[in-house]
């Protein structure tokens, strides 16, 4: 089904136009606030998204913001779809791709990934935002071989890692509408390929020996390709509530060495309450929809599903909950600390493929 047409994409932005209905009106987020005691208006909590979302504001001409985003992704176990599959099922049912042995051998159990964000948001004008944004990431995948040509008998487990620098996006924000409570603008920028895609280790393979081998693309560290990153960014605020919206896409416009990552589209919606100035908390609601990878590198002909490219993308949607920390006074004042915690509530993959559990997002941002 295309994206335009699924259903759970229409799940979220339905949630978003339930918010505006509930909670448009006249309000203003700083009406009847009291000063602080160093005479300045209070710094609000939710004057920012949920920090899982980029590019959701655009500052005055002059400010600047620098931001550190930590993130957490676990993912364990398998799904054909929306089914879960055991290894055993997989061994025995799955063909490979690449000849012999006829079905798959090794089967990814355990991923984990952490990434370490690095941004920074400049105003030239009131009408644009720039923002350049880098990344540091380290990625561990767990396997278990099944022994020879067929069957279930384990050979052995083994581990594969890759750490290095990730791709760095550069973007602009363009104000189309601000008129106090209601707030859009445009996202639009490339994402250039800055990082690894040769990343190598050693693998356990049915026979038993322990090549060292090109890893499969789940193990990369960058896409290899430029990328056009369009959106549209809504939010507003009212009394001690904000929502908005976001719809962010990944369009690949170049490849890598015969294959490129498949097209990504990622809508979300979130609703906040500030309890106090300086604290508030979020839920959010995000879809996700991603293709398959488009061709294919020739150096990973491997018996595992993450070697074969049509085991990529599917369909997501995740349930986050956070919270938002901002500093009031002296120098906390403009500092803001925000964490977010998401889990997903319907997975329908492209597969055999890994499911995630939990997403964690940590995060700094300082505005002046």
């Amino acid at each position: 089904m295309s994206f335009l047409f699924n259903k759970e994409a229409f799940i979220v932005l339905g949630s978003l136009l339930f918010c505006a209905n509930v909670l448009a009106d006249t309000g203003h987020h700083d009406a009847g606030l009291e000063l602080n005691t160093d005479g300045l208006k209070p710094v609000h909590a939710d004057g920012h998204a949920p920090i899982g979302v980029m590019g959701d504001h655009i500052h005055k001409k002059g400010e600047w913001m620098l931001s550190y985003r930590y993130k957490y992704m676990d993912m364990e176990g398998n799904k054909i779809s929306d089914t879960d599959v055991s290894p055993d099922f997989i061994v025995t049912n799955i063909a490979n791709r690449f000849g012999m042995p006829a079905t798959l051998r090794v089967v990814p159990t355990k991923m984990t990934m952490e990434m370490h964000m690095f941004g920074a948001m400049y105003a030239p004008t009131d009408w644009l935002t720039l923002m350049v944004m880098g990344m540091y990431m380290d990625k561990s995948m767990d396997h278990v071989t099944y022994m020879g040509m067929a069957g279930t008998t384990v050979r052995g487990t083994f581990n594969t890692k890759s750490s290095g620098i990730g791709d760095t996006k550069v973007s602009g924000m363009f104000k189309l509408m601000d008129e106090g409570i209601h707030k859009v603008h445009l996202n639009a920028g490339i994402s250039l390929p800055t990082g690894d895609t040769d990343e190598t280790d050693d693998i356990l393979t049915p026979m038993g020996g322990t090549p060292t081998v090109t890893l499969p693309y789940a193990m990369q560290l960058g896409s290899g390709t430029y990328d056009f990153l369009p959106g549209i960014t809504y939010s507003a605020t009212q009394d001690k509530f904000n929502w908005g919206a976001q719809y962010m896409g990944t369009v690949r416009i170049s490849d890598n060495d015969g294959y490129s990552w498949g097209d990504k589209h990622e809508v979300t919606s979130w609703l906040s309450y500030q309890w106090q100035h300086w604290l508030s908390t979020s839920v959010r609601v995000a879809y996700t929809h991603e293709d398959q990878i488009d061709g294919i590198d020739s150096r990973i002909a491997l018996p595992v599903q993450t070697a074969d490219p049509n085991n990529y993308g599917g369909d997501t949607v995740m349930l986050n909950f956070g919270v938002n920390i901002a500093g009031q006074t002296g120098g906390l004042r403009g500092h803001r600390l925000a964490f977010e915690a998401g889990l997903p509530i319907h997975q329908d993959l492209n597969g055999p493929q890994m499911e995630t559990d939990l997403v964690i997002t940590g995060g700094w941002q300082y505005a002046f």
